[in-house]
């Protein structure tokens, strides 16, 4: 049996199409060997090369400092795969590798991939960029609290915080946790957070709906309303949002606004 990784245990390790792999080789990123048939043998130093060629070109790096990048970093690998793993990060405009307590940088390139590498005894694991040295992502944190939310509120809330310490332009945590906020009782911090995240993230439709849910709690019908019509012109077709602003401009006399949205309301159920 030939030595090496088949094209097929690449695809399978690193989550890559076989077409993706063989772009990549006939690109120059990395020279397999050849097995008997002329099959395509890797070894991990294609690997790790292959995985951070995707992720380069997937973050918009010119191939041309890509693969020139990547020779020297092939040149530097270690023969043998450390047991207590190789981690490759992208820190600012600088390629770092950890091997074990060591840190080296192949070169000065403009890397923004994070990802790291291990290779315990028994096999080769590979982990993107959603755990990084410093704990997890922005992203693995969202993940976290979503799935804690049915379990554990105040856990979910402190999840989806670490997101956005990780990441404070991270839309759906800010949305998540302002609407838990609001479902626990907390309702000024939810506001709190539904302003910070229109400041930082812009307006969207789905954000401005739920603050004007919020502000219909507090009895601030005025504050509810702009929100409402903020929400429509973020995103014209929220159904609630027309009717719940419908409801409120009756209340408040605005008979003529409140029939345009109600059958704005109407045509967009219908269309269901």
């Amino acid at each position: 049996m030939s030595a090496g990784y088949s094209l097929r245990e690449v695809g399978k390790l690193l989550g890559l199409s076989r077409s993706i792999v063989s772009r990549l080789v006939e690109a120059g990123f990395v020279a397999p060997a050849r097995g008997s048939r002329r099959e395509y043998r890797f070894s991990f130093h294609d690997l790790v090369l292959l995985r951070a060629a995707q992720g380069l070109s997937e973050a918009k790096i010119p191939s041309a400092r890509i693969l020139r990048s990547l020779r020297r970093l092939r040149a530097q690998l270690p023969e043998q795969v450390p047991l207590a793993g190789l981690r490759i990060e992208a820190v600012g405009d600088a390629v770092v590798v950890s091997e074990g307590q060591a840190q080296w940088r192949p070169d000065n390139g403009q890397y923004v991939l994070r990802f790291q590498i291990e290779s315990p005894e028994g096999g080769i694991t590979f982990f993107d960029a959603a755990e990084t040295a410093d704990g997890l992502s922005d992203e693995k944190w969202f993940e976290k609290g979503v799935a804690l939310e049915d379990v554990d509120a105040e856990e979910a809330c402190r999840a989806y915080r670490e997101a956005l310490a990780e990441n404070p332009l991270h839309l759906d945590a800010y949305t998540n946790l302002g609407r838990l906020l609001h479902a626990n009782g907390r309702l000024k911090e939810a506001e709190s957070v539904y302003r910070e995240a229109l400041a930082k993230c812009g307006a969207d439709g789905l954000l401005l709906f739920n603050l004007a849910v919020l502000m219909e709690d507090l009895k601030r019908q005025q504050d509810a309303a702009d929100a409402y019509r903020a929400a429509l012109s973020a995103d014209p077709d929220m159904a609630d949002a027309h009717y719940n602003l419908a409801l409120l401009c009756e209340t408040q006399g605005l008979q003529q606004e409140a029939v345009r949205h109600l059958s704005a309301f109407r045509k967009l159920t219908r269309a269901r």
